[in-house]
């Protein structure tokens, strides 16, 4: 910002100072706001929980899609087989440190160190790459 005399700067320096207290006092509330409109209403409630539900579908597609195509992958490895028991938006591989970090340097797929792997990032595109890269280090463990 360019300021003119000393007594302007000073005088936005305070309004901007209040402002910024402002919102560390008093955070925007607008996505409660956005979640209270959508709860309230039964047409954008039942909207809401259509999309939840596709997105509760499309997560168990992945999780079956992965766990099917893995163990045909590796021969039948049981605890890949485990992975279609699991819920939620993420899944644990069976992996060792060593076989995550080969999954990252060799094949650019990103895992949290305990096997952790999001769900929701697997599609019908990305899911054989996925496959192959984890069999490939599982068969070179």
């Amino acid at each position: 910002m360019a300021y003119g005399p000393p007594a302007q700067r000073d005088g936005t320096a305070a309004a901007l100072a209040w402002l910024n207290r402002q919102n560390f006092a008093f955070p925007p509330d607008h996505g409660a706001r956005v979640v209270t409109t959508i709860l309230t209403d039964a047409e954008l409630r039942a909207d809401w929980q259509a999309e939840l539900d596709v997105m509760r579908l499309r997560l168990q597609d992945n999780r079956a899609a992965l766990a099917n195509a893995l163990v045909a992958a590796t021969d039948g490895t049981p605890a890949f087989g485990a992975l279609a028991r699991q819920s939620g938006m993420f899944s644990l591989l069976p992996l060792s440190s060593v076989q995550i970090e080969a999954l990252r340097t060799d094949h650019a797929i990103y895992l949290i160190g305990d096997g952790r792997i999001n769900l929701a990032g697997i599609n019908d595109l990305t899911l054989p790459r996925v496959v192959a890269a984890v069999a490939e280090v599982w068969r070179g463990a």
